[in-house]
């Protein structure tokens, strides 16, 4: 769970300066578009097509995290949608602590072109 506490800010700063990045935008514009890739529903599809891009070891980060046991489950999310987000942001958070910049610009650019 801490690997997800850490990537979960990873993944939101990854985000919003991708967004930011494309071009002059309205605040609330960004927010909105932030917000749909940030949903665990959305982490979850997009992580759906990711794997077959990741080594053995980041999968395996992904088991960890996917079968992590938070203290509760978010109402409004399917408990599914909710731990494979948790299994992104740990690989994200597992990348980021390992300093990995390379690695994690990879998995980054992957996740905007499958989120497309």
């Amino acid at each position: 769970m801490v690997l997800a506490y850490v990537g979960d800010a990873v993944y939101e700063l990854m985000v919003r300066t991708r967004l930011v990045k494309q071009g002059p935008a309205k605040l609330q514009q960004l927010n909105r578009r932030a917000q749909g890739f940030v949903s665990a529903t959305e982490q979850a599809r997009i992580l759906a097509s990711l794997e077959e891009y990741l080594t053995q070891a980041e999968k395996d980060i992904l088991r960890r995290g996917r079968n992590a046991r938070p203290g509760h489950l978010p109402r409004n999310t399917a408990p599914a949608d909710y731990h494979s987000s948790t299994a992104l942001e740990s690989l994200l958070g597992y990348l980021y602590l390992k300093e990995d910049w390379r690695r994690l610009d990879e998995i980054a650019d992957l996740i905007f072109k499958l989120a497309e």
